[in-house]
């Protein structure tokens, strides 16, 4: 049995419920490869875009400027086997595919375009931290 601190009480559960939970902090949790797949750069770029409705590969690609055909590819099947991409297959000639967001990818797609918009508007304070930080940086450099 787990003690966790909930609302400011100790709440109790056994092992096997705090399996099913999972734990982020946990080495072997399964909850860290679907973070790694969901916050990985293509990752967090291929949900905000599948959230416009289906998309043929190409033109994901074209969307999401940069991505190689590779890590697009390898990004959709770590989305689809997660269980947040449908990936639909044509059979027509050419071939035809269309991925879609599931139920699950849009839950989770609406939580990372709220990161993506939190970015964008503190961006100008972010780039002007960093700035100061490289600053700082290269005056101790000089000075050493």
């Amino acid at each position: 049995m787990t003690d966790n601190l909930l609302n400011g009480e100790i709440a109790r559960e056994t092992l096997s419920e705090s399996f099913q939970r999972g734990n982020v902090f946990a080495e072997q949790c399964p909850s860290r490869a679907v973070m790694n797949h969901v916050t990985s750069r293509w990752g967090v770029l291929c949900l905000i875009a599948l959230r416009g409705g289906k998309h043929r590969f190409s033109e994901l690609r074209r969307k999401i400027n940069g991505i190689s055909e590779k890590m697009l590819a390898q990004t959709l099947q770590s989305l689809e086997s997660d269980g947040f991409v449908d990936r639909v297959a044509y059979s027509v000639v050419p071939p035809r595919v269309e991925y879609c967001l599931t139920s699950l990818g849009d839950a989770i797609g609406e939580k990372v375009v709220s990161l993506a918009d939190w970015i964008e508007i503190n961006l100008p304070e972010i780039m002007a931290a960093q700035n100061t930080k490289a600053k700082l940086i290269l005056e101790s450099k000089s000075s050493s």
